[in-house]
């Protein structure tokens, strides 16, 4: 055929017929397959596989039959009907028990069997292929014969194969019976990006000719048609099925990505967004994914808190600029204590003063609404600020009296009028003042 020779194949790899030939042993379907091999050695009576549409239960189903059928005695009911009667003439035909007479009791002579068949050392299972189908009167009928076993062991084991509604049916209060004796209970899922891959790969290499080495499918192909199809190894096989004959239509011997996304909008129907959900769920399941994801949210919390922290501060800062604006009012308290230092000896009692009064000042500064009740307090260490030029007042006297002396900046002969400038700051020329005044008495020359 010209389309398997330009690809160097032998046989269609991706058709929809479960074949054990192409079969890819993934972790989980692994896993499944030990389970059951365990479960069914140990006699636990009723076993239970669902999973979505398309996720390989048929293929496990007939792995199983495959690995049972030599050793044991196997019943494999692929159409199910929900007649208990029917549903027991499959069972005997499948084990090939002779009812003898259409009116024949099914019942009894299955049990005949399962006798005969446990003294021989042999299991005998039934095996059901969606099972979903039995509805509510077929289960009842499996929980029926289930109760066919010996005083220690089961004479018969039911594996179920079936999509989520038969959980649903187990669900179901009528069903609680057969609901607890299911002993053990998996699920098959979507392939893994990875997985996905792997898979195409695989049933082109089974499928190929000899000698062909080359990779059919380019990575960007094999990334296109494994995360548009969410991991359904059913719709993996319809889109790369079509992508080998939209190359192949185009002459190219390698599938690349523009052939894939071509033969995926052909499949729109298959391909929905939900499809999608299974490679965020796989990624968070990984330990490593959960930390770095972890990490991030502890990033972005704690980038929250600083924002949030910031926008406090900048909001508060009016407020807290608010708060020094009382100490200025006690930072001209030093100053008194320089002003009674520069005063003369007898001035001293009224430096002790403000200095008795600086813990009332210390009291304001710490109470802003009491300093401003008590302004006596405040006038002593408030005027030297604006006195301070006051210094300077002498030189302009010093031109009126020409080249004299700085005694002659005093023309008052009285003495006694100096001791009302203490209170301001030019007390300091008081007392040279007098000293030079009797130079220029004509009594003091005499003298």
């Amino acid at each position: 055929m010209p389309y398997l020779a330009h690809f160097g194949l032998k046989d269609h790899p991706f058709t929809l017929t479960p074949n054990i030939d192409y079969y890819y042993p993934t972790q989980e379907n692994a896993n499944i397959i030990a389970s059951l091999d365990f479960a069914l050695r140990r006699d636990s009576g009723i076993m239970k596989i669902v999973g979505e549409v398309g996720t390989g239960k048929t293929l496990l189903c007939r792995m199983l039959i495959n690995k049972l059928v030599d050793t044991d005695s196997v019943a494999y009911i692929n159409a199910p009907q929900a007649d208990a009667q029917s549903i027991l003439r499959t069972i005997c035909g499948e084990f090939g028990i002779e009812l003898g007479s259409p009116d024949g009791s099914p019942y009894a002579a299955l049990n005949r069997f399962l006798v005969e068949e446990h003294a021989n050392g042999r299991l005998a299972v039934v095996v059901v292929d969606e099972a979903q189908h039995l509805g509510k009167e077929g289960l009842e009928a499996v929980r029926l014969i289930s109760n066919l076993e010996t005083e220690r062991r089961k004479l018969l084991q039911i594996v179920l194969f079936g999509q989520t509604e038969l959980d649903e049916l187990l669900r179901d209060p009528g069903l609680r019976q057969l609901n607890q004796r299911v002993a053990f209970s998996f699920n098959t899922g979507p392939l893994t990006p990875g997985e996905a891959k792997r898979y195409i790969t695989h049933r082109l290499r089974v499928s190929r000719q000899q000698g062909v080495e080359y990779e059919i499918f380019a990575d960007a192909a094999l990334s296109a048609i494994a995360e548009a199809s969410g991991g359904i190894p059913r719709v993996i096989n319809i889109l790369a099925d079509k992508s080998l004959l939209v190359a192949f239509s185009d002459g190219s011997p390698i599938v690349q990505r523009a052939h894939a996304l071509e033969a995926i909008r052909d499949t729109s129907g298959l391909v929905s967004p939900r499809r999608f959900r299974w490679h965020l769920a796989d990624r968070l399941r990984r330990p490593a994914v959960k930390m770095a994801a972890a990490a991030a949210l502890l990033l972005l919390v704690a980038g929250l808190g600083g924002w949030i922290a910031g926008q406090h501060f900048h909001g508060s800062a009016p407020v807290a600029s608010s708060v020094p604006a009382a100490p200025p009012a006690a930072t001209p308290e030093p100053r008194p204590a320089q002003t009674s230092v520069a005063a003369p000896s007898e001035v001293a009692p009224a430096t002790a003063a403000p200095a008795t009064a600086a813990p009332a000042t210390a009291a304001s500064a710490a109470e802003p609404p009491a300093a401003a009740v008590q302004p006596p307090v405040q006038p002593a260490p408030v005027q030297p600020a604006p006195v301070e030029p006051a210094p300077a007042e002498p030189a302009p006297v010093e031109p009126a009296l020409g080249a004299a002396t700085p005694a002659a900046a005093e023309p008052q002969p009285p003495p006694q009028a100096q001791p009302e400038l203490p209170s301001s700051s030019a007390s300091p020329p008081a007392p040279s003042s007098g000293s030079v005044v009797p130079a220029n008495d004509p009594g003091g020359g005499g003298h």
